[in-house]
């Protein structure tokens, strides 16, 4: 499988993005992203995961938000939960992978099953949304770290542990088994790269 870098998944950005704004909060909030699974990957124990995708995994987990954004330049909050299937399918018009365009579907929470989509009547087909393999997972979980809301903020691992509490305790539990997996990134060393401190609870 072909991996692209980081210039050619930033041109895709460009490429995408419907405005310089859009662009700015996407394409960083994905650098953001790769900056919680870079710090991440330098523990032992994830030795045996292929970095390089991983990379690209968080620089493209979000590229599906660009189809959400309409002619008066706002985003479809409404919807957004559609934008991983958006960004399977921009990835798959554009020739990649299986592989890579599943970090676009499969990253939203800590996972979405098909009773989530039934129960919640989410506008995306019915079907299990999971990631799989241990690069998916780290990609979904760095994902977690980082709010594009404005201002954009790092959350800590109990601040969202507590917003995903509202979808129901297997949520936490979920999310818990992630942090176990993976380990607690040390936002303080991120903090710089973002507006504010973290919100911690």
């Amino acid at each position: 499988m072909r991996i692209p870098g980081p210039e050619e998944i930033r041109a895709l950005h460009e490429k995408h993005a419907p405005t310089a704004e859009a662009f700015a909060s996407v394409h960083r909030h994905c650098e953001l992203v790769w900056g919680v699974a870079e710090q991440l990957l330098t523990s032992p124990r994830l030795a045996h995961l292929d970095a390089e995708l991983v990379r690209a995994g968080c620089l493209l987990h979000d590229i599906g938000v660009y189809r959400l954004y309409g002619e008066d330049g706002r985003l479809d909050h409404k919807n957004y939960i559609r934008h991983g299937l958006l960004g399977q399918e921009l990835l798959e018009s554009e020739g990649y992978s299986a592989a890579l365009c599943r970090f676009c579907s499969h990253h939203t929470g800590v996972g979405l099953t098909r009773q989530d989509v039934v129960r919640q009547n989410l506008p995306v087909p019915p079907a299990d949304y999971l990631a799989e393999t241990p690069e998916e997972r780290l990609v979904m979980y760095a994902d977690k770290f980082h709010s594009k809301s404005r201002p954009d903020r790092f959350l800590t691992p109990d601040a969202y542990a507590a917003h995903v509490r509202r979808f129901g305790e297997e949520k936490v539990t979920a999310f818990q088994a992630l942090r176990e997996e993976f380990g607690d990134p040390d936002l303080d060393r991120l903090v710089p790269q973002a507006e504010l401190p973290p919100v911690t609870g």
